[in-house]
């Protein structure tokens, strides 16, 4: 079966065919970095990984950009606010990005450009819109340049909207516009900004508008045409729509699959730091929710359908995860680590329709299912094929527990800690026990208990997992 995306351009899932077989390009929006980012912008970096893991299982080359914007109206905003340079609040938070998305096991990108690093691609962008008629330099001496919408009549069909009802764009004055449409592609200096936040350029010193940014590094890093563009669902308008206006004025195909996921929600609205109503990583380790857990949780709904958020809900996906651990573990102690196998038709049947991580997910639970009756049954081939059918599925959502990835993570030396001082009480008990002392073996055990330790024996001596539910 050949995989199948939804198109946001054309309103239908259809066949992914790459513009270049064997080879995919995809340009992610990634995040304006004026904060840290919470559970909800995390989503994106775990659904875009999940769809790059399985065109590279499907023997695929990836060119995977996702982009930091370091330089638009909120960055400065907080900089004012702060009183420190832009770039200062910019990049202390790119640091807490790039860990929260290793903390998830996110692949790196094979490109993270900047938009500051790209200020003469964006002038080259612009220059070649206003040559040909598509911009124009503000009448008022600002210095601001506009993208003219009425000189691109596709305008509004990514959306679905059309020009006449859409809302304005507040990035300039009326009076220096042809039409209040049309959007900024540089933005003048003006008084009251920091003068740290602007570059020379043919039309004055100012600095780039959002929308040009993403641009310019499309055609940058995967040329004119390339195969994916993803992003919030959120950003369809009216970021993405003016990016397909300018690119193809400027005479590229740019993006044949615009692919766009849901938002995760806190109650009723979006999640988002100015709402004040964010859930985010230190939120989830203080629930007693390991990375791996709230990757499983993103997981489970397909990228598509919206996620409400609650403490319960990624509480019960915590301990769905940790029955397929069990699994694992148990597995593992009975055949070995079994390396990652072929995986089952209706797990490749659910990733080719759509990403439907949800369906791939009731296929792995049902796999783990047989594998358990197998372990309860003794048929150790069975345990065998399981395991590693498990495991190659585990490995394309990135939440195989036994991926040295996990220990990496930011509670990577946390978790070697607690491994070590586990250990060691396991053996203290595994002592009294030899010697008999079973109120010492069972204070120990208890202890643990009460720690959050739960400790099972099994015929391949003491098994031991953290309580979820604490």
């Amino acid at each position: 079966m050949t995989l199948r995306l939804y198109d946001t351009a054309t309103r239908s899932v259809r066949d992914f065919v790459p513009r270049e077989a064997g080879r995919v390009g995809i340009y992610l929006c990634g995040l304006t970095v004026q904060s840290e980012p919470h559970i909800g912008h995390l989503r994106s970096g775990v659904n875009y990984d999940v769809l790059r893991r399985w065109l590279l299982r499907g023997g695929s080359e990836v060119t995977f950009i996702r982009n930091i914007t370091d330089i638009d109206d909120k960055v400065l905003a907080k900089s004012i606010e702060y009183g420190r340079p832009f770039w200062s609040i910019a990049y202390a938070n790119e640091v807490v990005l790039a860990a929260a998305y290793r903390t998830l096991n996110v692949l790196p990108p094979t490109y993270e450009p900047r938009a500051t690093g790209h200020i003469p691609d964006m002038h080259e962008l612009i220059a070649k819109l206003i040559a040909d008629g598509h911009a124009y330099v503000a009448a008022d001496g600002s210095g601001d340049v506009y993208f003219d919408v009425r000189s691109y009549p596709a305008y509004g069909a990514l959306s679905g909207q059309q020009p006449d009802a859409m809302q304005h764009p507040d990035d300039g004055p009326a009076r220096a516009k042809r039409s209040p449409n049309d959007f900024a592609l540089w933005k003048g200096q003006k008084a009251g900004e920091p003068a740290d936040a602007t570059w020379p350029s043919p039309w004055g010193r100012g600095r780039p508008g959002w929308h040009i940014e993403c641009s310019a590094m499309c055609w940058r890093y995967l040329g004119a045409e390339f195969d994916i563009h993803g992003g919030g669902l959120d950003l369809t308008f009216p970021h993405h729509e003016n990016e397909i206006a300018q690119s193809r004025a400027a005479g590229m195909p740019f993006a044949r699959f615009w692919v766009h996921h849901a938002l995760l929600n806190l109650g009723e609205a979006k999640m988002s730091k100015s709402l004040g109503n964010v859930i985010d990583l230190d939120h989830v380790a203080a629930m007693g929710i390991r990375p791996i857990e709230l990757r499983y949780y993103l997981l489970e709904s397909h990228y598509r359908s919206r996620i409400d958020y609650t403490d319960e809900s990624l509480r019960e996906k915590a301990v769905a995860l940790r029955r397929i651990e069990g699994f694992v573990q148990r597995a593992v102690e009975r055949v070995g680590p079994v390396p990652a196998g072929e995986l089952p038709a209706g797990f490749v049947a659910a990733m080719d329709d759509d990403l439907n991580t949800s369906a791939a997910l009731a296929s792995l639970r049902e796999v783990v299912h047989h594998g358990n009756t197998a372990l309860d049954t003794g048929d150790e081939a069975a345990v065998r094929d399981a395991l590693g059918a498990v495991r190659g599925m585990l490995d394309v959502l990135g939440i195989d527990p036994l991926d040295p990835a996990w220990g990496r993570g930011g509670d990577g030396h946390l978790k070697e800690v607690v491994d070590s001082l586990v250990a060691l009480a396991l053996d203290q008990r595994a002592q009294a026990r030899a010697r008999k002392d079973w109120t010492a073996a069972d204070a120990v055990r208890d202890q643990l208990k009460q720690a959050g330790v739960i400790v099972e024996d099994t015929p391949a001596g003491p098994r031991w997992t953290v309580d979820v539910g604490r």
